[in-house]
């Protein structure tokens, strides 16, 4: 048994955020052989959940690896099997350090046991354009804390037109973060917040010790800062030919062909011949 963990965005989904045609056929392939899927992303679990039944991925052996490793969901079982929460007093520590900066940042409710809505703290251009392709209702709260009664799975903070806003506000937290979370980019414009003992690589060793697996039977895939921990834990580590180069220094390969392309797919047929 094999274990293929993918990130979505620019990795297993095209630039029109599907599952193509012929990566479709890679994966029914692989799932047909008895190997197992990991959709691994920094989406909450609803949204990746979206992609999968979007993508006609009905098949047994699929797992949702969702807000970068804190939650993981076994689609057999219909339920969670592990999840990792930020503390309420942390959230209320970081949102007072991105209110300082005018920094957006944001959060997630939980509601049986899953993320159902976006916490944001007001009505602003950020999480617009977050909601474009996360498709969770929207709850407003001016304190975010006040507004959840799990610990939430992420915290997110967004800037669309000033990336230095972002490097800021982690340099900020830096000393206060040890031990306590973690701060990677899921692309220019998003910095992720996670607990310290979170992230796609600890999920992907978590499964692999669930599953009985070993590590050497996984492969990861990915293009952005998040995906690296996940690519540095599989047996082989793939960066996309669309990767940044600080992501392709991670990987074990570099895909021929990008997201667009069917690259993933190309790539995983050559490395199980």
């Amino acid at each position: 048994m094999k274990l293929l963990f993918t990130d979505l965005d620019d990795t297993l989904l095209n630039n029109q955020s599907q599952v193509s045609p012929g990566t479709k056929v890679f994966l029914d392939e692989f799932l047909a052989a008895g190997n197992r899927l990991v959709l691994s992303s920094g989406r909450p679990i609803m949204s990746v959940m979206e992609v999968k039944e979007a993508a006609g991925l009905h098949q047994p052996g699929i797992f949702l690896s969702g807000s970068n490793g804190t939650r993981i969901y076994d689609c057999d079982r219909q339920c969670t099997i592990l999840k990792r929460g930020l503390p309420l007093s942390y959230v209320s520590y970081l949102q007072e350090q991105a209110k300082a900066l005018s920094l957006h940042i944001q959060t997630y409710r939980e509601k049986d046991g899953e993320e159902d809505a976006i916490i944001s703290p007001a009505d602003d251009e950020e999480v617009h354009y977050y909601r474009q392709k996360i498709h969770l209702s929207l709850k407003f709260s001016e304190n975010l804390a006040n507004a959840l009664d799990d610990e939430p799975c992420k915290m997110l903070a967004i800037s669309l037109h000033n990336f230095n806003k972002l490097e800021t506000f982690r340099k900020n937290i830096a000393d206060w973060a040890e031990n306590k979370v973690r701060t990677i980019y899921s692309s220019d414009k998003y910095l992720e917040v996670i607990p310290w003992d979170a992230g796609k690589g600890s999920s992907l060793l978590f499964l692999c010790d669930h599953l009985g697996v070993p590590v050497s039977d996984t492969y990861a895939a990915g293009d952005a800062e998040n995906d690296i921990s996940m690519l540095e834990a599989a047996g082989c580590g793939i960066a996309m030919k669309n990767a940044t180069d600080k992501v392709k220094a991670h990987a074990d390969v570099v895909t021929d062909l990008d997201n667009d392309q069917d690259g993933l797919a190309d790539m995983m047929r050559k490395l199980l011949n």
